[in-house]
């Protein structure tokens, strides 16, 4: 924050950001691309990789996610649907709705997640 109270702009390379394994699902890693520990007031944004085979099992979030997929396709399973994804596509999924993920591909699938910053509980279905 600058003098003002205002939040500082942040420029940041992807690959600059590392990548850590998520434990709820083998598989899985995420890189917080950028949060509150940058000066986002409002948003975290993270880049998610789901590799081959790997699956996320049935979970809720405290709170909403918008995603956007950058490689691969894959399914997210969304309250009682299932919608293969591939890059380009557009994801809201709102707080409290079960969802989970599966790549049967063999391409490994990418996509940007922003929720809001603060707490989020994460309750597995399965």
């Amino acid at each position: 924050m600058n003098d003002a109270g205002d939040p500082e702009s942040v420029v940041k390379r992807g690959d600059a950001v590392a990548s850590e394994p998520v434990d709820a699902a083998e598989g899985l890693s995420k890189a917080v691309l950028l949060d509150e520990s940058d000066g986002a007031p409002n948003f975290a944004m993270r880049r998610f990789e789901l590799a081959p085979g790997a699956e996320v099992p049935r979970h809720t979030n405290a709170v909403e996610h918008e995603q956007y997929v950058l490689a691969g396709e894959y399914v997210v399973g969304i309250g009682d649907e299932e919608h293969a994804v591939a890059p380009g596509d557009a994801l809201l999924i709102p707080a409290g709705v079960e969802h989970w993920y599966r790549n049967e591909g063999d391409e490994p699938g990418a996509f940007i997640c922003a929720v809001p910053n603060g707490d989020d509980a994460i309750e597995l279905v399965e």
